[in-house]
């Protein structure tokens, strides 16, 4: 089978010659010669290629890191929520550590066009163009001490044509740990997202980008990009699965390139009247 290829070719371009009696009796011979060479070149690149194939999957492999997140969200009113967030948290370049904790989330009154653009979505913030944020996390890491971060955020939303919906959100991070003095960073993280209609399925994906500003190295040392998709399933759980490509500048090491998969898992639960139908 492997011969078919290089015989074919062979034949066809001997024959685009007119050839002399000595020419005709020769054939067979030259055409073996060429079949073998071009067998051999053949099986060489296929082994080159499969070879990168293999060593790529093998370097991902080692390279990609998985993040997973459980988030749980309380709307206790039309204005008001609380969430806690536990998650694989190594965000802005920090190493492996485990962040937990709770926030509270206060809203201005929704949009139209926004309720309109985000129908399927089961997040009650997203039809708010403007949402409040304040949290405190634990965090811990093997060998360190625990770690304390207050948060506080501000996010914008803004309604775009063809269904578009774009959020930017301002957030800084207060840290305190033991031994070590008191840091604090600054994230924007800006998000461009769009429901799609799948039969009766809405899944909502999105691109992100996040520059990090870090008190300790005194400049912008961190960008990240994200993409992911929102899928919800039922009225109460929505997952979020999504890709995370990190560029660190800050740490000794100098410029360092970090690819994770994550796997976030919201649940959404409300005390209050529910929001507008939006399921089918």
């Amino acid at each position: 089978m492997k011969a078919l290829v290089p015989t074919a070719c062979c034949r066809l371009a001997l024959s685009l010659r007119a050839p002399s009696l000595g020419s005709r009796q020769r054939l067979p011979q030259i055409e073996a010669r060429y079949t073998a060479i071009l067998s051999r070149a053949w099986s060489h690149w296929l082994k080159v290629a499969l070879s990168v194939f293999l060593y790529c999957v093998s370097v991902s492999a080692q390279t990609v890191q998985f993040l997973p997140e459980v988030d749980t969200y309380l709307t206790l009113s039309p204005m008001f929520r609380v969430y806690n967030q536990t998650k694989d948290d190594r965000d802005g370049g920090d190493s492996t550590q485990i962040t937990s904790g709770p926030s509270l989330q206060l809203y201005l009154k929704p949009l139209l066009k926004l309720k309109k653009i985000t129908a399927f979505d089961l997040d009650d913030s997203k039809p708010r163009p403007l949402v409040l944020e304040a949290g405190y996390r634990y965090i811990t890491a093997p060998n360190e001490p625990f770690e304390s971060r207050f948060t506080t955020a501000v996010t914008f939303r803004f309604p775009m044509t063809f269904g578009f919906l774009i959020s930017d959100r301002n957030r800084a991070d207060l840290d305190w740990k033991s031994g070590t003095p008191f840091n604090w960073r600054y994230r924007n993280k800006f998000t461009l997202e769009r429901t799609f209609s799948i039969h009766s399925y809405h899944p909502i994906p999105y691109v992100a980008f996040e520059p990090y500003y870090e008190s300790q190295y005194a400049k912008w040392s961190t960008t990240t990009e994200y993409v992911g998709c929102l899928l919800p399933v039922g009225k109460h759980v929505q997952f979020n699965p999504y890709y995370e490509h990190e560029n660190d500048t800050g740490s000794t090491k100098g410029n360092k390139q970090e690819q994770y998969v994550g796997l976030a898992v919201y649940f959404f639960f409300s005390v209050s009247a529910p929001r507008n139908a939006k399921q089918p």
